[in-house]
């Protein structure tokens, strides 16, 4: 399939990679299992991921903006990963999140959506939204695919 993004077009798998043809992710120690970060769906269109807002507070009770991020990093970039593995491997370039309104319990919800899919960068946008679906965050990633893995 050929879509046309941002004007330019760009050869896109028709099937989603199979999220066990994934590289092994190391996953004892990781950011995002301390956060408690769960894959909810992993597609090449959207990646959606879900996160407690318990545990990830800062001081005055709200979830804390960079927890926002960190959920934001881990949707965009296994996003990348789904476009550009396994010839390339993808890295955070630039995160941008802004944030709208706070969260103080329950869980939030991240879907990471592409914007640009190309041979050297992938730009994704992620909406993070509360149980009652407002807009918490809104997040833009830029991932480098480069040709080894760092």
């Amino acid at each position: 399939m050929v879509v046309a993004v941002s004007g330019v077009c760009h050869r896109v798998p028709s099937v989603p990679i199979d999220p066990a043809d994934l590289p092994a992710m190391q996953t004892t120690e990781q950011l995002a299992d301390r956060m408690g970060i769960e894959f909810v769906t992993l597609t090449l269109d959207e990646v959606v991921g879900r996160m407690p807002v318990a545990g990830n507070r800062q001081p005055f009770g709200l979830l804390h903006g960079g927890a926002s991020a960190v959920l934001a990093e881990t949707l965009g970039s296994t996003l990348s990963a789904l476009h550009a593995l396994p010839e390339r491997f993808p890295v955070g370039l630039e995160l941008a999140c802004t944030h709208h309104r706070s969260a103080t319990s329950g869980y939030v919800t991240g879907v990471a959506r592409p914007i640009h899919v190309g041979r050297t960068t992938s730009t994704s946008e992620i909406v993070i939204t509360d149980e009652q679906g407002r807009r918490t965050c809104t997040a833009k990633l830029t991932c480098l695919h480069r040709d080894t893995r760092p």
